[in-house]
């Protein structure tokens, strides 16, 4: 079975998340549906990673158990040196609060406050929270900061929650389908703003879509400002026949540019998450 390999550069790159074999059953009465299957992959410090699948392939099932809301019926899952499979309720709430950011495809913004006001309401359980007019600066919503969540467009309430998610400067970002509920070009926004804080705050960054338009759109933006070794070819771990297949692709770079946060080189990956055979 093909492993997962650091990419190349001229300062190594730890593994966030480790994931073999894992696997998600749910039993509907005498229905069992295998939401996940055998899936291996590694995720690298600072990455900017897509996965793409279409609907049914467990891409939300994925992201949850990364994020310490699901847990796997079978397999590894790690973030850094902690087991998430082995995990109880308690260890996973703290590992929510002090390290993952999320992003939804609803922005669940809370309609009484202004935009500032949602924002820094995250402060109170951040140990070391960014100031929130750096977070909505971040995503270009620095004008925006005393308006209702009643009085933004789509595109900008789901700046509003990218900002939220961030402010607490969570270690990972993940967001599951950030763009489904906009159009195209609004999406385009939003994806630039969720490259941008991976770029400028180095944050470990994890997209599921099934929009292979907003993929491609994705993979070769958030690349423009990225830099990776001629020789890497780092790649999500494939699986034989009959397990689900995680297919990697790196994306494109442009020499020159450096990770702003960590002074390394930025890796841009997207992968496909096949529905199970």
């Amino acid at each position: 079975m093909a492993l997962d390999q650091p990419p190349q550069s001229t300062v190594p790159r730890s593994v966030v998340f480790h994931a073999r074999d894992l696997s998600k059953t749910y039993s509907m009465g005498e229905i069992q549906v295998h939401a996940l299957k055998d899936v291996n992959l590694d995720i690298y410090q600072g990455e900017f990673v897509v996965l793409l699948g279409p609907s049914g392939s467990g891409k939300s099932t994925l992201l949850n158990i990364l994020g310490g809301l699901d847990a796997p019926t079978g397999g590894e899952a790690r973030w850094r040196d902690h087991d998430l499979v082995g995990a109880d309720d308690a260890e996973l709430t703290r590992y929510r609060r002090e390290h993952v950011g999320f992003v939804f495809q609803f922005y669940n913004l809370i309609p009484s406050l202004t935009v500032l006001e949602n924002v820094a309401l995250v402060n109170e359980i951040a140990d070391r929270p960014l100031d929130p007019r750096q977070a909505l600066a971040l995503v270009g919503l620095d004008q925006r900061l005393d308006h209702f969540p009643s009085q933004l467009s789509g595109g900008e309430q789901q700046r509003v929650a990218v900002a939220r998610a961030i402010v607490k400067s969570p270690d990972v970002l993940l967001c599951d389908e950030p763009t489904g509920a906009l159009d195209y070009e609004t999406g385009k926004i939003v994806l630039a703003a969720i490259a941008r804080v991976n770029e400028q705050l180095g944050t470990t960054t994890v997209i599921i879509t099934h929009n292979a338009a907003i993929a491609g759109m994705a993979d070769a933006s958030s690349a423009r400002n990225a830099t990776r070794a001629g020789s890497a070819r780092t790649r999500c771990a494939g699986e034989p026949a009959r397990s689900q297949a995680v297919s990697g692709y790196p994306g494109h770079a442009r020499p020159g540019d450096h990770d702003r946060a960590g002074g390394g080189c930025r890796h841009v990956r997207l992968c496909r998450l096949d529905i199970n055979l």
